[in-house]
């Protein structure tokens, strides 16, 4: 009987910290839409991928089968990394790319 209470004690706490994981996604999601610049966005969507990985692990342990879903989340993780890597990467290119054209096109005129 008192490890059924602790069972759900824990379950009740566990979908708890889910929701306000959910609804504190909002913050983020906010600032990746509507961001003032780039870098805000990229960090708005990376936020967000870090809150997705915790998610998947209190699922795997919602469902007994942590092993499983850490390796979920683990590869989601990962693939955040590079994805945010790839895109600073693709901006800082974009932009020195920018810079060196309005360079030519200063020398020009």
């Amino acid at each position: 009987m008192h490890g059924n209470i602790a069972d759900s004690a824990m379950e009740f706490f566990f979908i708890l910290s889910g929701v306000l994981l959910l609804l504190f996604m909002f913050m983020p999601l906010y600032r990746a839409i509507w961001g003032p610049t780039v870098i805000d966005r990229l960090v708005g969507v990376n936020v967000i991928g870090t809150k997705t990985t915790i998610m998947i692990v209190l699922i795997g342990t919602l469902y007994n089968r942590v092993d499983m879903f850490v390796d979920i989340a683990l590869t989601y993780a990962l693939l955040n990394f590079i994805a945010s890597l790839a895109a600073a990467r693709f901006f800082q290119r974009h932009k020195e790319v920018g810079l060196a054209e309005d360079r030519a096109g200063g020398q020009s005129c």
